[in-house]
C-alpha cells in the first residue's frame, strides 16, 4: 500500500552512507511518524464525545454516561486486536472475500508485534483503532440514559469491531469489490464509518424506545436540552479539532502517481493535503452556516451542523472544488435537520444527541451526491473503475441499512426479549448514577458516624 522512495540523484555516499537506502529509511520513519501523530489527534475526538454526552445528559446520569463511553476502549481495542483488523484484509472480495488468506493481521502474525523490520503496521492499526472507537462513540450518544452498560459494549463491538471493518473491507479499500465493481468512492468515510453507525444507531433505538417524558400523551415530542451548553460546545469543538486527524489518517502520505509524488486516497487516488484543507474548513463553515438558520440560532443544532457539514461533504472532499464542500455542507445539513424530526415525530425515535441525522442521514447524502458531483472521475488510480450514481446510492443502501441498521437491530431485539437491553423503569427515573450514589453517601455517613463516635469517646476520658 504504501510507495517509498528510491531517490537516483541519491546515489553514491557520503560518510559511508548508501544514500539511496538513507533516503528509503526516511521515508519509511516518516510515514510511521506521519499515522503515529493521527493517532492522539484522533483521541480528541474521543475526549469530545466523552464532553458532549456528559453535557447533553442530565446530572443523575453523569458518571454512567461518561463510563459507558470510557470502558468501550478497552473493549473495541481488545477485539481490534484478535479479529476486527483481520476483517479488513480478509474480506475485501464478495461477500466475505477469501478468510483463508495468509493477511499479516492475526494476533498472532509477526507483523501484529515488535518487528523492527515492519515500521508501519501497528500505526496503521491503532489509526483504524481510532476510527473504530469513533463508531462506537457515535452510537454510544444517541441511546444514552437508557441502555444497560452491557448491552451498549455488545454492540460496541459489533459496530467497531466488525460491521464498520466489514464495509471499509468493501468500500474502503482498493481492492474492495464495491471500489473495483461499482466505483465507490468515500475518501473520507462519508458512509463507511458515519452513515453505517448514523444506521446501527436508529436499529438500536427503534427497539430501545425514547426516555421516559420524550414525548407527551399526544405523541409531541418534548425538547430535553443540553445539561451544559458550555461543554457540548467544548466538546465540538475539540471534535472539530480531532477531525484534522481523522482526514490526515484517511490518507497514504507518499504515493508515485504517474511520475508526481502526492499523498493519495485510501484508493490510491492522488490528493493533497492543501485541497483537503480548504474543502474541511468550507464545509464546516457551509453546515455551521445551515445549523445557524435552520434552528434560529439554536446551539445544539448550530454546533452539530458544523459536524454535519464535514461529514456531507467527507465522500468526495479530495476532489471538490471548496464551493462545492461549502454548498454540499449546507444542504447536507438541511437534509439532516428535516429528516431528524421527521422520524422522531412519525416513529417516536428518541435520538439524544442527534446522531442518527449528524451521522447517518449527512453521511449517506453525502455518499449519494458524490456520485453525482464527481461522475466519470476514476475510482482507482488505474481507471478500472470509474464512481457512478447508481454505485454511490448502492452503497449508501448498503453502508445505512443492511450493514448498519439491520444487525443492531436483529441483536438489539435479542437483548430485549432477553430483558437485558433497558434498564428498569425506577432505575431510569431515579437515575443510573443512583446505586453508585446511595453507595457513596452511605460510606460517607458510616464514616461521618465512626469520626464523631471516636470524637465522643475521647471527650469522655
Amino acid at each position: 500500500m504504501l510507495l517509498l522512495i528510491f531517490h537516483p540523484s541519491s546515489r553514491g555516499g557520503y560518510m559511508g552512507y548508501d544514500m539511496t537506502v538513507e533516503v528509503s529509511a526516511l521515508n519509511e520513519i516518516f510515514v510511521e511518524f506521519y499515522y503515529w501523530i493521527t493517532v492522539p489527534l484522533m483521541f480528541l475526538i474521543h475526549v469530545g464525545f466523552c464532553l458532549y454526552e456528559v453535557s447533553v445528559s442530565r446530572a443523575k446520569n453523569h458518571l454512567h454516561t461518561l463510563m459507558k463511553n470510557a470502558m468501550l476502549i478497552p473493549m473495541v481495542t481488545v477485539t481490534m486486536f484478535f479479529f476486527g483488523f483481520w476483517i479488513y484484509f480478509a474480506f475485501p472480495a464478495w461477500p466475505f472475500g477469501d478468510i483463508g488468506t495468509d493477511t499479516g493481521a492475526l494476533p498472532w502474525d509477526v507483523t501484529m508485534g515488535s518487528n523492527v523490520k515492519d515500521h508501519i503496521m501497528g500505526v496503521f492499526w491503532a489509526a483504524f483503532l481510532l476510527f473504530s472507537w469513533t463508531a462506537a462513540s457515535i452510537v454510544s450518544g444517541s441511546v444514552i440514559e437508557r441502555i444497560r452498560t452491557g448491552a451498549f459494549l455488545i454492540f460496541a463491538v459489533l459496530v467497531g469491531s466488525v460491521t464498520w471493518m466489514i464495509d471499509a473491507a468493501w468500500g474502503w479499500s482498493a481492492g474492495g469489490w464495491m471500489v473495483t465493481e461499482w466505483g465507490y468512492h468515500d475518501a473520507y468515510a462519508s458512509g463507511v464509518i458515519h452513515g453505517i453507525c448514523g444506521g446501527a444507531a436508529l436499529g438500536i433505538l427503534a427497539v430501545l424506545g425514547p426516555r421516559i417524558g420524550k414525548f407527551a400523551p399526544d405523541g409531541t415530542p418534548r425538547d430535553i436540552p443540553p445539561r451544559n451548553p458550555w461543554i457540548a460546545v467544548i466538546g465540538l469543538f475539540v471534535i472539530y479539532t480531532g477531525f484534522w486527524g481523522f482526514y490526515a489518517a484517511c490518507n497514504l502520505p507518499i504515493g508515485n502517481v504517474d511520475g508526481v509524488w502526492t499523498a493519495t486516497t485510501i484508493y490510491g487516488t492522488p490528493t493533497t493535503l492543501s485541497t483537503i484543507t480548504f474543502n474541511f474548513l468550507m464545509s464546516l463553515a457551509g453546515g455551521l452556516m445551515a445549523g445557524y438558520f435552520l434552528s434560529k440560532g439554536e446551539p445544539f443544532w448550530t454546533f452539530s451542523g458544523g459536524l454535519g457539514g464535514i461529514i456531507a461533504a467527507s465522500a468526495g472532499n479530495d476532489l471538490y472544488h471548496p464551493l462545492q464542500a461549502f454548498l454540499i455542507g449546507i444542504v447536507g445539513v438541511w437534509f439532516a435537520y428535516k429528516m431528524h424530526y421527521w422520524v422522531e415525530r412519525k416513529f417516536k425515535i428518541d435520538d439524544a444527541v442527534g446522531a442518527v441525522a449528524v451521522h447517518g442521514y449527512a453521511g449517506s447524502f453525502g455518499v449519494i451526491i458524490c456520485g453525482f458531483m464527481l461522475w466519470g472521475y476514476p475510482a482507482l488510480q488505474d481507471g478500472s473503475a470509474t464512481i457512478t450514481p447508481w454505485g454511490q446510492i448502492g452503497g449508501a443502501i448498503i453502508m445505512f441499512f443492511v450493514l448498519g441498521f439491520i444487525p443492531t437491530w436483529i441483536v438489539a431485539k435479542i437483548l430485549n426479549a432477553m430483558g437485558i437491553l433497558r434498564i428498569p423503569k425506577d432505575v431510569e427515573l431515579a437515575g443510573l448514577d443512583y446505586l453508585d450514589n446511595q453507595a457513596t453517601a452511605a460510606d460517607n455517613k458510616a464514616i461521618v458516624d465512626a469520626e464523631l463516635a471516636e470524637a465522643n469517646a475521647g471527650s469522655s476520658v
